[in-house]
């Protein structure tokens, strides 16, 4: 039998009875029952349903994947598309199924305790450096990269974070409280003393572990300048862990100085000084995942000139069956359409059914981008023209199955299926830009 076979299988036993053994010494020790994060029930399988369901379907929603028909506990053919989505754009193989790999990838993998006499440290790499990622992030603590198993720069940014947030010494490295607060260390038994009262001066008291909330922060709940609410609080914590002074500290109010704080990281992150929390600050804040951690591109120009609009409508249902493949952007008949990346024109065509006008830019690395319902091409445009970033390529209509102006807009990244455009979107949303752009 092939010994890398063997090595996984006798890993994942060891790992299951260290997790026995530890639930066994938690439930002595109610103390750390409440920080225990790890599941052991089997992989869902299509036609199941249930709470590990769901909680698959809300790591596929986290990362932004739409589940027609939303979360609803039943793995079900929508499930199994949005499944096929993910695999693919992570590189996996799409089968629709949930494997062992996309398991891990989702966050789904039970994590294993850690060794106290082997913790793990800078530039270590392996399974106990991916349990200690998992545990951050369910933590609600974001690791940049994800749980990818190598311990570098952005894990010890998380657990200064985690640190931080849960008022221990910031030492940005793996200690006995720190393991203890992730839920991947039993905490200490305390001996009883026939001298109380002596114990009670000289014997460490240990709080009860509270897992830290996941972040309930979103690409669409952003907060914003005037807002109150604990998503402010892990922003302004967020600013603070990176070096950046928020006058009065994380009290949870998005005030002058927190759009002062943004404006500095921004500015010391080479990011667009806006003020405001837009999605690149908040992916380099670590508060949502970014676009290279979801193996998606990251468009060079938004697509529309302002004012326009567009929602997430990705897999709503359509005529004859179809679901809905892309994001609607509306706007006024006549807005310029604009060349989201460096490319070429790879087709061009008029009269479609469905698409109408229509036309395809394909990037270097095959990512292509499908324009539809055009109400023309821009003057002089050609099949095989090479066009920049911001370059009109055309305008905006309601040519082919539609009566509302608007760009039906696609995303096949490597020239694959397509995936939501919606986060690709939003975090370069210019909207509001009515000017036209520079022309080259």
């Amino acid at each position: 039998m092939n010994s890398g076979i063997i090595r996984k299988a006798i890993v994942a036993v060891a790992v299951s009875l260290s997790i026995a053994t530890l639930a066994t010494s938690i439930s002595a020790t109610s103390v750390a029952a409440q920080s225990v994060n790890a599941k052991s029930a089997s992989l869902p399988q299509l036609g199941e349903s249930g709470p590990e369901v769901t909680r698959m379907q809300q790591a596929i929603v986290a990362r932004g994947f739409t589940i027609k028909g939303g979360i609803d506990g039943s793995f079900g053919p929508a499930t199994q598309v949005a499944l096929k989505s993910l695999q693919k754009v992570a590189g996996f193989a799409a089968t629709g199924n949930l494997d062992a790999k996309t398991a891990k990838f989702l966050g789904l993998v039970d994590v294993a305790p850690l060794s106290k006499s082997n913790f793990p440290t800078v530039g270590a790499s392996g399974d106990a450096v991916w349990s200690l990622q998992q545990a951050l992030i369910n933590n609600g603590v974001q690791v940049k990269g994800g749980a990818d198993g190598k311990f570098g720069l952005a894990t010890s940014i998380a657990l200064g974070k985690f640190q931080s947030l849960k008022g221990l010494a910031v030492t940005k490295t793996v200690d006995e409280s720190t393991a203890i607060a992730l839920g991947l260390l039993a905490a200490p038994v305390q001996k009883a003393s026939a001298k109380k009262t002596v114990a009670a001066a000289s014997a460490p008291v240990i709080a009860p572990v509270v897992a830290v909330a996941p972040s309930t922060i979103t690409i669409d709940s952003l907060p914003v300048r005037g807002q109150k609410s604990d998503n402010v609080r892990a922003l302004q914590n967020a600013l603070i862990n990176a070096g950046i002074e928020v006058k009065g500290g994380a009290d949870g109010v998005f005030g002058v100085a927190t759009s002062v704080s943004i404006g500095k990281f921004q500015s010391a992150t080479g990011l667009n000084v806006s003020t405001v929390l837009d999605a690149p600050t908040a992916a380099a804040l670590g508060l949502i995942p970014s676009l290279a951690e979801l193996g998606l591109p990251t468009l060079q120009a938004f697509p529309v000139q302002g004012r326009c609009g567009f929602t997430d409508t990705w897999g709503a249902a359509r005529g004859a069956g179809r679901s809905h493949e892309g994001t609607d952007i509306i706007g006024a008949r006549g807005l310029a359409l604009y060349a989201a990346m460096d490319g070429t024109i790879s087709k061009m065509t008029t009269g479609g059914i469905l698409g109408g006008t229509s036309l395809r830019l394909t990037a270097a690395d095959g990512t292509y981008f499908y324009y539809a319902h055009l109400e023309a091409f821009a003057a002089n445009l050609a099949n095989g023209q090479v066009v920049r970033a911001g370059q009109i390529v055309g305008y905006l209509g309601s040519t082919g199955d539609t009566n509302t102006p608007h760009l039906h807009f696609e995303v096949h990244p490597k020239g694959g299926a397509a995936v939501n455009p919606y986060p690709i979107l939003k975090a370069v949303d210019a909207c509001n830009v009515t000017e036209l752009l520079p022309q080259p």
